[in-house]
């Protein structure tokens, strides 16, 4: 009888140890490849994992863009956009397929930060981060300024020039920020959560953002959605003014007004200022005329008042009679409060004496002694039933084993051939090779003869 050993040292690889060296291998010869495509079969499941296919005009293949790095996306991926990844080349073990794990997406084209300009705005719009509803009223007054620029540029000086210019006191706080660049993002960010965690010590009116004006890409750090969301969650109202009146960013529609410039940001705050003094003076002056009309007619009033006064002889013989008076009313009241107090001490102290708390301790602790003695006896209870139905378990199941049917002298026989269980003679014929399984080891035994033991009690 010839033998085949199926095993590893055969060289025979089963599938999965064959997935896993053609893993190993691609991930290995494609540590990072840039790949160009249109996307389609778009979709987003509850995970927040991009899956989609990325293909040309003559082939495909499935990637996947995983939530901790697509939530860094400038714009939305949707199918039929043409893009470019950075990804890892991989193999999906339970289904044998590869893939691309994206760690990178650019739209691609000449458009591409309009692209995600557009894109961004959809997606804060649909969460309502430009409602109307959101914004926070400006200050009547704004006195204390927040300024969020870089400290070299044309904005800041061109803000203290017409600020300067002012005749109303203005103090001007900044923090100075990178306002192009890849660390824009972050410091125009953290800079607006620094100004809200320090405005209960400088009691800032309102914060102002903003730059010089520049391209598009120039101007990219205020289209961040890390930016638009620190303007979105600042409780002190926030004025941006970035660029000139032609640009147009994010941190625009998500502030609480925007101006078309810097200058125009200070302007702003010098009118309202100006507005603000000048309604001061219209209510001073109405205060005055008011305060004028009041004094008049109380003059008259003080003066019929004046011509009805009583003597003050007379005045003072009417009071000492009211004294009197409110004197023994005072007497009588204090004496009949304390006859009642007295009642009241007498009846409480009887209650005290019957409510002995010596007596309601002894009652509590017998309650208490009884209680515990009723517990531990519950307890002895319970735990000896559980110990009968645990012996009541194991015995069952000891009557119950396999094993124990072995032991008691039974066995076991399989045909080695395909190793099935034999259960009639039927199964077997005379050369088969079967083996046994007893209680303790097994035996290979050669079959001589099969017949049906039924057949020989009958006969």
């Amino acid at each position: 009888m010839l033998q085949l050993n199926i095993g590893e040292e055969s060289g025979i690889l089963t599938v999965s140890k064959l997935n896993q060296q053609v893993k190993a291998l691609l991930e290995q010869k494609f540590p990072f490849v840039w790949v160009k495509g249109e996307i389609s079969n778009f979709r987003v499941p509850a995970s927040g994992h991009f899956y989609f296919t990325l293909k040309d005009a003559q082939s495909q293949i499935n990637a996947v863009f995983f939530r901790a790095q697509n939530r860094f996306l400038r714009f939305l991926p949707e199918s039929g956009m043409q893009v470019i990844c950075q990804a890892r080349l991989s193999v999906y073990e339970p289904k044998g397929e590869y893939q691309l794990i994206v760690e990178v997406m650019e739209p691609m084209g000449a458009g591409r930060l309009q692209l995600a300009f557009e894109a961004l705005k959809r997606k804060l719009e649909a969460e309502g981060l430009f409602d109307a509803a959101r914004k926070k009223v400006l200050p009547l007054c704004p006195r204390n300024i927040c300024l969020i620029t870089s400290k070299s540029g044309a904005a800041i000086r061109d803000i203290l020039k017409v600020l300067q210019r002012s005749p109303y006191p203005v103090s001007v706080t900044l923090f100075p920020v990178a306002v192009q660049g890849p660390e824009a993002r972050l410091e125009i960010a953290e800079a607006i959560v620094s100004a809200n965690k320090l405005t209960w010590r400088y009691e800032w009116d309102v914060v102002i953002i903003g730059r010089g004006g520049g391209s598009i890409e120039d101007l990219w750090a205020f289209n961040e959605e890390v930016v638009a969301r620190a303007i979105s969650a600042s409780s002190i109202p926030v004025i941006s003014a970035v660029g000139h009146e032609i640009d147009f960013t994010i941190s625009d529609m998500a502030a609480d007004l925007r101006m078309p410039t810097p200058t125009a940001a200070a302007e702003w705050v010098v009118k309202r200022l100006e507005q603000f003094h000048r309604e001061l003076h219209g209510c001073r002056d109405r205060l005055f005329k008011v305060m004028e009309a009041r004094l008049e007619i109380v003059g008259l009033r003080l003066k019929y008042l004046e011509s009805r006064i009583i003597h003050p002889k007379r005045r003072l013989e009417n009071l000492r009679l009211t004294v009197d008076d409110r004197v023994q009313r005072l007497t009588l009241g204090v004496e009949r409060r304390l006859e009642r107090a007295r009642d009241s001490y007498s009846h409480l102290r009887n209650r005290l004496v019957y409510l002995n708390p010596e007596v309601q301790i002894q009652r509590g602790r017998a309650e208490l002694n009884r209680l515990c003695k009723e517990l531990v006896l519950n307890h002895h209870r319970i735990l000896d039933a559980h110990r009968l139905r645990y012996e009541n378990y194991i015995a069952r199941l000891e009557a119950l084993s396999p094993l124990a049917v072995l032991s008691r002298g039974y066995s076991i026989s399989y045909r080695m051939a395909d190793g099935k269980v034999i259960r009639s003679y039927t199964e077997t014929a005379p050369g088969d090779r079967v083996l046994v399984r007893l209680a303790c080891g097994r035996i290979e035994c050669l079959v001589n003869k099969a017949e049906n033991i039924d057949n020989e009690k009958d006969d």
